[in-house]
């Protein structure tokens, strides 16, 4: 059996690094945060200690809202996009990026993004295209729809951070949602989500979500059912779906994770020692990371025994 293969929604960890740490507990020498990188560091080294994964790849934003997702339903993400245009990011954070991106290059930890494509979609294609087992770390509940028993697909789900994270099976998404996990999107979708635009159904929570998708299978079945007479519908959500018949036809497509990115061939195997130990020392010291380096490298070296 390969060794577990672990995909990391690096944005979701650096975005709740950053917001969980004060910018004064950790600066470097000249006084610049770099709370994002320390936590995110710290991150890794938890879940490489708790899940000892063998390979491991960190997925990036390479568009953090891309046109085609945008072209089908505009308010997706509009809240989120800044005046000059962009994604609204702190801009204490921005400048942090870059030096985890370095970090993780200096371990040898695969990085990889693509154009047109959000992070989702990069985790999304790997989960379904590299060997399982698969466990993605993310606090994203979109990638909920990942999950797959037979492929060996799991999410780790750190909505209430990685030492409180959630190993979700199918039955743990059923037990949590009431629904399968092949039809979150479904459920997303009807339910909405105002974290990234998506209103969702007027009048239709995550219960009423789930019987839907429950009764009819996906939205299409429900649209379908739309047209029946004899489909059961009380009038009241019968009137609230057809009102919502246009923002339903678009919105699986948006909230469905792309599962066919083109990505190169991808290095995966995680190392136990860091490919460029003399850069790594070097950046330890120039950004005040030696402790949260350590102990990724120690996380590492101790994985491998």
């Amino acid at each position: 059996m390969p060794a577990p293969l672990m995909l990391v929604d690096a944005p979701s960890l650096y975005f709740r690094a950053y917001f969980g740490i004060p910018e004064s507990a950790a600066v470097g020498p000249e006084g610049q945060p770099v709370n994002a990188v320390r936590g995110f560091l710290d991150m890794l080294a938890s879940l490489v200690r708790t899940r000892r994964p063998g390979r491991m790849v960190c997925a990036m934003d390479h568009d953090w809202r891309p046109q085609w997702r945008v072209s089908l339903l505009p308010s997706y993400k509009a809240h989120r996009v800044a005046p000059e245009g962009g994604e609204v990011v702190p801009d204490t954070l921005s400048p942090q990026v870059p030096v985890i991106l370095d970090v993780l290059d200096a371990l040898g930890i695969t990085t990889v993004g693509a154009t047109g494509y959000e992070a989702d979609d990069v985790l999304g294609t790997l989960s379904v295209t590299q060997p399982g087992p698969v466990e993605v770390v993310s606090g994203d509940r979109d990638l909920f729809q990942l999950v797959d028993d037979a492929r060996r697909v799991r999410l780790l789900y750190i909505g209430r951070g990685v030492a409180k994270l959630a190993d979700c099976d199918d039955a743990a998404v059923q037990a949590r949602y009431g629904v399968p996990a092949a039809r979150y999107a479904d459920f997303a979708a009807l339910r909405g989500d105002p974290s990234d635009g998506l209103p969702g159904v007027p009048g239709v929570g995550e219960k009423t979500a789930a019987r839907l998708v429950d009764r009819h299978g996906d939205i299409a079945g429900v649209l379908a059912a739309l047209d029946d007479p004899g489909a059961g519908f009380a009038p009241g959500l019968r009137a609230k779906l057809t009102a919502a018949r246009d923002y339903l036809a678009v919105a699986p497509a948006v909230v469905r994770v792309a599962l066919d990115v083109p990505l190169p061939a991808l290095p995966t195997d995680l190392p136990a020692a860091p490919a460029d130990p003399d850069r790594l020392l070097d950046l330890a010291e120039r950004w005040n990371l030696a402790g949260a380096v350590r102990r990724l490298v120690d996380a590492l070296a101790n994985r491998a025994d």
